[in-house]
């Protein structure tokens, strides 16, 4: 009787080419030539590889690809699959983005310009269950002051999955109605996810909810 093998899996989310082949080559070297890379260049590539693969050991995450601005993206993987470590990957390395991504659920986070050994030490240290930050901005991310502040961070993670589309689509100006046509189901079911939403996040209102939710988007400034 044959055991069964066992593979090691990762999903590589970026819409950059040249950068995936870099992340794939540093998981290469730590998780073995055997292991399942998976690629994705837009955030809905991404749902379909986890459905397929729910015991994928960590995904890398680009702050800013289609489909996933800002945090959205981090925010949603945290609240459908809290067991999968997400490596944010980003060109930008400002303190603050940084800190808000840790402070989201993110398991590390690494810039662009860091060089293909460090790679390899993020996913190291992300597979051992620590968390990974570029070496040297360690302080000022201490020192930074997050975007979000951390109540509504907890809040946000009170939040299903299907709350959390909810929430999406109402920052995105939908209606109920259009809402459950989306999600097809009732209207009436919408309308109780709303209730919900609304006392986990602690507002008296959507539009409230949605301005919460646009904290998760990144101003026009961060080139991701």
């Amino acid at each position: 009787m044959c055991s069964e093998v066992y593979v090691m899996i990762a999903i590589i989310a970026d819409d950059h080419p040249l950068f995936r082949v870099a992340l794939a080559q540093a998981s290469s070297a730590i998780l073995g030539n055997d292991a399942l890379l998976l690629q994705a260049q837009t955030m809905e590539q991404v749902w379909p590889l986890l459905r397929q693969h729910p015991d994928t050991h960590f995904i890398f995450l680009d702050l800013k690809m289609p489909g996933s601005d800002g945090f959205t993206g981090l925010s949603a993987l945290r609240t459908e699959y809290p067991d999968v470590p997400v490596i944010m990957v980003s060109a930008e390395e400002d303190p603050v983005i940084i800190k808000q991504a840790l402070a989201l659920g993110a398991a590390a986070y690494i810039p662009k310009s860091v060089p293909l050994e460090l790679l390899s030490d993020a996913i190291s240290a992300v597979l051992n269950g620590d968390s990974w930050l570029p070496p040297g901005l360690a302080e000022d991310v201490k020192n930074a002051k997050p975007l979000i502040d951390n109540d509504f961070a907890q809040r946000l993670e009170q939040l299903t999955p299907q709350q959390f589309r909810v929430l999406k689509m109402i920052a995105d100006g939908l209606l109920n109605k259009q809402i459950a046509y989306e999600m097809n189901v009732q209207e009436t079911t919408i309308k109780q996810h709303v209730s919900a939403i609304l006392r986990k996040l602690n507002v008296n209102n959507r539009t409230l909810a949605g301005i919460m939710f646009e904290k998760l988007r990144l101003p026009e400034s961060y080139t991701g």
